[in-house]
């Protein structure tokens, strides 16, 4: 297909304040959904699938990054990829295990055709729109296999809120550990993204959820509230401060990328 190219990536740089946003996009996916779904099933599928077409459609016409619009497009995709996880359970009864091995095939698959489409998996990477394509492909899939995972260990399993979130609160410390003695930095970069869905989700899900379910009682509507609010400070933070953008970061950028790719970027 024809590509476009880009002058500079449309994604942010990764760092702490990036998987703080990526976190709270994921408790929001999680709490939004039932909310929206408590509320008006037709309503909820307005907005988490309508939403997504829409903002996605809107971040891949565009020709450079900017944060409100891509960190929107991501919160889209945490709302539908909690859906998509959820479908297949309600609908047809399947185990989360089982949606959780699928969506896992699906999503090395997908990687498997990116590496041997472009050469790289790298997100610094991201400057023409067939990456870009790629790229939120993989996005949406890992927020469905984190989705199914976190509730096959809560609900399943019957690990709880509580004890889901001690588990995957330690399971995202895998990738940095490994990453800071010679992991390949984009190996731990996706690792730690699959892992930010079932730990966010778990947060909003332990906050939100009723006292007989294993959560606090505070809502779903509350919970979802408020993470909006932090969300849409922190994404207006990064985007009066340009602190995201690419390059300023630059140590961690050029571990992640071969010489071929930072020549190339």
């Amino acid at each position: 297909m024809p590509t476009r190219t880009f002058r500079a990536t449309k994604v942010p740089e990764v760092f702490l304040l990036f998987w703080i946003i990526k976190l709270l996009t994921t408790g929001m996916g999680e709490a939004g959904s039932d909310f929206l779904g408590s509320v008006s099933i037709p309503l909820a599928a307005l907005i988490g699938i309508g939403g997504f077409f829409v903002v996605l459609w809107l971040q891949l016409r565009a020709d450079r990054y900017h944060p409100v619009r891509y960190w929107t497009t991501v919160l889209s995709v945490a709302l539908f990829g909690t859906m998509i996880a959820d479908g297949p359970h309600v609908a047809l009864g399947t185990p989360y295990a089982v949606d959780s091995a699928i969506y896992f095939v699906l999503l090395c698959g997908l990687l498997a055709w990116w590496k041997a489409s472009e050469g790289t998996l790298s997100v610094h990477s991201i400057t023409t729109n067939r990456r870009e394509r790629f790229y939120w492909g993989a996005v949406l899939l890992t927020f469905g296999l984190g989705t199914a995972v976190g509730d096959a260990t809560a609900i399943e399993m019957g690990l709880g809120f509580a004890w889901s979130i001690l588990l995957f609160g330690i399971l995202i410390l895998v990738p940095l550990a490994l990453w800071r003695v010679g992991l390949d930095a984009t190996i731990a970069f996706w690792a730690a993204y699959v892992l930010t869905r079932p730990l966010g989700a778990s947060v909003a899900d332990w906050l939100g959820k009723s006292h007989s379910a294993g959560g606090l009682g505070w809502g779903d509507g509350t919970i979802t509230g408020l993470a909006l609010l932090i969300f849409a400070a922190l994404v207006t933070y990064v985007a009066v401060t340009h602190s995201d953008t690419e390059g300023a970061h630059g140590s961690v950028r050029d571990a992640e990328l071969p010489e071929d790719e930072l020549d190339a970027v």
